[in-house]
């Protein structure tokens, strides 16, 4: 029995101001899919989810929802006019009584549902949404870089949500191991295509890599038949005088083919030059510490970076990397110890909250404007590495058109905000980079041209990151912040501080949970259960029993002997759906021990 599609979009087009976003695109979204929605920046990502939203009308085509289907979108700039906090927000359409479900959300993705709208950053903001999305759990979620301002920790919260939820979702982000590690099928947009491929991004590379080479071999074919026709042309013309018309008409269509090929977008043009080599010694902290209060950030820190040193700063959110960086950098003093730096160091800053641009000016003013880069006596002009440059043809090497030269900043979507930041900050020459969040909104092909610089880069690398890919891609070295003050070296990127993260660091991030919840006792019930530990306790049974209920419908399946060599792809699924259950049924009955073990006091 063919399943119902959640959503479909059938020949649905949209222009922008006359240019065409996406044309006669066609897409079945069935139950369960999870989806990987990928392109360059600018090719429509965001346009199309919003339009599988009905938050943007198509010029041409339909876009249909089943009947009875919830259709969940979060939004990054949310509108919480009307709402004094962030959880009155979140819990917006929720019954009465659901409030548990937005503070278990607040749990894992760490915001406060009692912070005050006029006074939540940005950050928390777009927490709140997506918090609101997954206490909604409607059957079909769309998510446009909902790991943006997550840390690590909040990244692997909602990866195992998104892993365990029965729903379909469709997902854009930049960061790689959180789309292999979640999909199964990916999306491609590519010059106003779409294209499916039923494999998780983990395969996309490949998938696109075959793609542009089959389209090169095609376009070397088509190039070869206009260049043997043309010489036919004019052999034809000085032999005969005459010519075969058809055959003319027929070059004539070929020559107008390739020219309606839509070429593919170039990479920006980054480069990275070092400046005059700074001191083999960049920077020492000699046993630094820093508080605020009562709030220990550093406590007795060393470390020695030496140039060409790729080093990495990854912790939870207000675990203090940036504080730990300012310090680095001479920019706040230790309250204890020493911190001294190196001589002839030129330093480079990405700064994560885009800080260095403003919203209303426009992007010759951003580059114009810029002290580093200014000319004097020279209005269309300025200084990249040294050279002048024309503004307009500097931008189009970030892959920015001549009619964006004066839109506002504020009119860029995320990608092109850091591509132009990327811009200022390449255009000087530097020889220590210190780099927040710089992967942010960044597309694949971006991301790949960076990580390249930095390994070609002759300077020293201060990094910033929650991207786990990223982190493993470029760090050398890694310093992790683990709370309560410890900074702690290890060698190697992400996956390497993982493998020799001590089991001590996991006791001692328990006996602090223990210890926060010894002082919230009072505030707890009677049973020694949270509020939000109460609800899961009592929802648990009813879960348990529902997917013990579809086990039970899927060893009946399989229980065919036929089925295997009749139906083998509905035989694999099964068998995965199978084990899928069983892993969760587990896991449900372990959590219903733990809280009835709580619950008693035991």
């Amino acid at each position: 029995m063919a399943r119902i599609p959640l959503l479909q979009l059938n020949g649905v087009s949209l222009t922008f101001g006359g240019e065409p976003v996406f044309s006669d695109f066609d897409l079945v979204v069935q139950p369960a899919d999870r989806i990987a929605l990928v392109g360059r920046n600018g090719s429509g990502k965001s346009t199309l989810m919003k339009v599988m939203a009905g938050l943007v009308e198509p010029d041409r085509g339909e876009v249909i929802v089943r009947p009875g289907v919830s259709v969940g979108y979060m939004e990054q700039e949310p509108d919480m006019k009307g709402f004094s906090t962030l959880g009155d927000f979140a819990s917006a359409s929720l019954e009465p009584g659901e409030m548990y479900k937005v503070e278990r959300a607040g749990e894992g993705l760490k915001f406060d549902p009692a912070r005050p709208v006029e006074t939540a950053s940005g950050g928390e903001r777009r927490r709140a949404a997506l918090a609101r999305l997954m206490a909604e759990a409607p059957e079909l979620m769309l998510l446009d870089e909902p790991t943006n301002h997550l840390d690590i920790e909040a990244i692997s919260w909602l990866e195992e949500e998104l892993k365990a939820t029965r729903a379909g979702f469709v997902l854009i982000s930049h960061d790689r191991a959180f789309l292999r590690n979640l999909t199964r099928a990916t999306l491609w947009i590519d010059r106003g295509k779409l294209r499916r491929q039923d494999k998780g991004f983990g395969d996309f590379e490949a998938w696109r890599d075959a793609v542009w080479d089959e389209e090169d071999m095609q376009r070397h074919k088509l190039n070869r038949l206009i260049k043997s026709e043309a010489r036919w042309a004019v052999e034809g013309i000085s032999a005969r005088r005459k010519r075969n018309q058809g055959r003319v008409r027929a070059l004539q269509a070929l020559r107008a083919e390739r020219s309606a090929q839509i070429k593919r977008q170039g990479s920006a043009e980054l480069a990275l030059e070092a400046g005059p080599k700074s001191g083999r010694k960049v920077i020492e902290a000699s046993h630094i510490s820093k508080a605020y209060g009562d709030n220990v950030i550093l406590s007795d820190f060393s470390i020695r970076i030496q140039r060409g040193d790729r080093v990495a700063f990854v912790g939870p959110n207000g675990a203090g990397k940036t504080t730990l960086l300012k310090l680095l950098l001479g920019e706040i003093a230790p309250d204890s110890g020493t911190v001294t730096l190196g001589t002839n160091l030129e330093v480079a800053v990405f700064d994560q909250a885009r800080a260095q641009l403003d919203p209303d000016a426009t992007l010759w003013e951003s580059l114009t404007g810029d002290p580093a880069m200014r000319i004097s006596g020279k209005s269309d002009q300025i200084m990249v590495r040294g050279t002048p440059k024309h503004v307009v043809g500097y931008l189009k090497e970030f892959l920015f058109d001549e009619s964006q030269a004066r839109a506002p900043v504020r009119a860029l979507s995320g990608g092109e905000k850091a591509r132009l930041l990327l811009a200022r900050l390449m255009a000087q020459t530097s020889n220590l980079l210190v780099l927040d969040e710089p992967t942010n909104d960044l597309d694949v092909e971006t991301l790949d041209l960076l990580q390249e610089l930095l390994d070609d880069y002759d300077g020293t690398v201060l990094l910033v990151s929650h991207d786990r890919d990223f982190l493993d891609r470029v760090a050398a070295t890694t310093v992790a912040m683990e709370g309560d003050g410890r900074a702690v070296i290890y060698a190697g990127g992400w996956s390497d501080y993982q493998a020799q993260k001590p089991s001590n660091v996991v006791e001692s991030s328990e006996k602090t949970k223990a210890s926060k919840a010894k002082m919230k006792q009072e505030e707890r019930p009677k049973t020694g259960l949270s509020f939000t530990e109460k609800h899961r306790l009592e929802a648990l049974p009813g879960e348990i029993e529902r997917i013990e209920a579809e086990i039970a419908k899927l060893e009946q399946l399989l229980a065919d002997p036929e089925l295997y060599t009749r139906e083998p792809v509905k035989f694999r699924k099964a068998t995965e759906a199978l084990v899928m259950r069983q892993e969760k049924l587990s896991a449900f009955e372990e959590e219903w021990l733990v809280l009835e073990e709580k619950a008693a006091g035991t």
